[in-house]
């Protein structure tokens, strides 16, 4: 596999636009700024053709997917697209998958299953073709990124703070890769930065799997009511000034990340098209 480097960015597969030539120059741009990697989230497609645009646009660039919903995805339309990719740009994908946000078993129309034993089949059965070293599962508690670490090259863990981060490479252990997403507001008005992080969060704040984890490293129950408070909006978005930034983000790989997918938010919390001016902002805080 290409190399990661220490940093790469994220972005949901909702905000790239849908113009062939715009994905490729935005990707190129990317790559020139010198990020390791485009992690695209949001439940990408299991066409997978977005991650493939991307590939084919760029020569070194390390393109995955953060997460695809392995819920709502087709395993065998899902593999057959990471075969395509695998032959036609190898060691350039990681096919990232998890339980997302899990429905209900009422909302699937299906009897109960746990979310763990859902990925557990979903690796071991549509997806037991793709190389181990080339897919990775996002992974919060313990007993996820134990299976990260058996099933898989590592584990993509979301809205986690570094403390989180040491847990989890104490759990994988050395060789797994570890991969945590962070969030960054670029710019100094305190009030600016928690009001995006406010409108980016609050979904968040109803989804246990994240509050359960959360209250596990610093925080207490009142942190994650309502919109949430200044302390877990600190906590979960880095903002100030650059070195503040970068500190912030570098927390993670002082903590035993491998790499870190940045998500940068804007003043309306969750950016509507590819913030390709703060990306050129974050390059230069991030010293690449």
């Amino acid at each position: 596999m290409n190399e990661l480097g220490r940093y790469g960015v994220w972005a949901p597969e909702r905000i790239w636009p849908d113009d062939p030539n715009a994905i490729a120059s935005a990707a190129r741009e990317i790559e020139e700024l010198g990020f390791g990697a485009m992690w695209i989230g949001g439940s990408p497609g299991d066409d997978l053709g977005l991650a493939e645009a991307i590939l084919a646009a760029t020569s070194t660039l390390v393109v995955g997917t953060s997460i695809v919903d392995i819920w709502t995805s087709d395993g065998k339309r899902l593999a057959a697209s990471d075969a395509r990719i695998r032959h036609d740009f190898p060691g350039r994908f990681y096919l990232g998958v998890g339980s997302g946000h899990a429905p209900t078993a009422e909302s699937r129309g299906q009897a109960y299953t746990r979310p763990l034993s859902r990925l557990r089949e979903f690796l071991t059965g549509p997806l037991a073709e793709v190389p181990v070293r080339e897919r990775m599962i996002a992974a919060l508690g313990p007993r996820t990124l134990q299976a990260a670490g058996e099933l898989t090259a590592g584990a993509l863990p979301y809205l986690m703070p570094p403390a989180h981060t040491a847990a989890a490479r104490r759990i994988l252990g050395d060789g797994p890769l570890l991969v945590p997403e962070q969030k960054v507001f670029l710019g100094t008005d305190a009030v600016a930065a928690r009001q995006a992080a406010r409108r980016a969060l609050r979904l968040y704040l109803a989804l246990p799997n994240y509050t359960r984890q959360l209250v596990q490293y610093g925080l207490e129950e009142a942190d994650l009511a309502g919109g949430g408070s200044d302390r877990f909006l600190d906590s979960a978005v880095v903002w100030g000034d650059d070195e503040r930034v970068r500190a912030g983000v570098d927390a993670h790989l002082t903590a035993g990340a491998d790499h870190v997918a940045v998500q940068v938010l804007t003043e309306g919390g969750m950016p509507r098209e590819l913030p390709l001016s703060q990306w050129r902002q974050l390059a230069g805080v991030l010293g690449i």
